[in-house]
């Protein structure tokens, strides 16, 4: 039974295209359809690569990288793909720029180290508590997923497929931020976390939501 739960669980669960809002605000050009394609191209990327796993008696990819980093390469795929159905946004070619993704030919060859127009991107298993390195107005979408972890094994937690659960979008203020700072002592990565009103703002907004179970 545990073999056939694993094999299932290859395979991720299907975007339902009559879940998206078509009254959602967007910027720069970005349409739902946009978004409903990249998403579709994300679940086809992660099931060939878990189907392949599967047939060598590996892990699935959410199952063994730490949730940190699988939640990064959602939204780092979310970046690349999203132009490719988009014409009038790219990624930002500047190294660790701000944001993500930019109007195109806004900036000289595609790049800016920093700049509030655009959209940041973000992979997150969280229906909240969404965090950033600097509180700042900009669009910021996120892409809220379910999946196992590499903690599930020793919870006993059965295989599961991988399912985007809500995708939520909107223009944050400084004010939408709390900032969260680090003592001398701390190694802490400084972070601001989206606060409750910039969250109901985004959900108010929200793109796609599959909330069921």
């Amino acid at each position: 039974m545990k073999n056939r739960l694993e094999e299932a669980a290859c395979t991720p669960a299907p975007v339902n295209s009559s879940l998206f809002n078509p009254k959602c605000t967007l910027p720069h050009g970005l349409t739902i359809e946009h978004v409903f394609h990249a998403m579709n191209e994300f679940l086809e990327f992660l099931g060939f690569i878990n189907r392949q796993l599967y047939t060598k008696g590996m892990p699935r990819l959410e199952s063994f990288l730490m949730p940190a980093n699988f939640s990064s390469i959602v939204g780092e795929f979310m970046n690349i793909t999203i132009p490719k159905y988009c014409p009038s946004l790219v990624k930002n070619q500047y190294h660790n720029g701000h944001p993500d993704l930019i109007p195109k030919d806004k900036f000289p060859n595609n790049a800016v180290q920093y700049s509030n127009e655009g959209i940041e991107l973000k992979g997150s298993r969280h229906l909240s508590g969404w965090q950033g390195h600097n509180p700042e107005s900009i669009w910021l979408m996120v892409f809220c997923f379910d999946s196992n972890t590499s903690n599930d094994k020793r919870k006993g937690i059965s295989p599961k497929p991988f399912r985007f659960k809500g995708v939520y979008a909107g223009k944050l203020n400084k004010k939408d931020w709390a900032f969260s700072g680090r003592s001398e002592k701390s190694r802490r990565t400084i972070t601001a976390s989206v606060n409750r009103g910039g969250v109901n703002k985004m959900k108010v907004n929200w793109v796609y939501e599959d909330l069921g179970e």
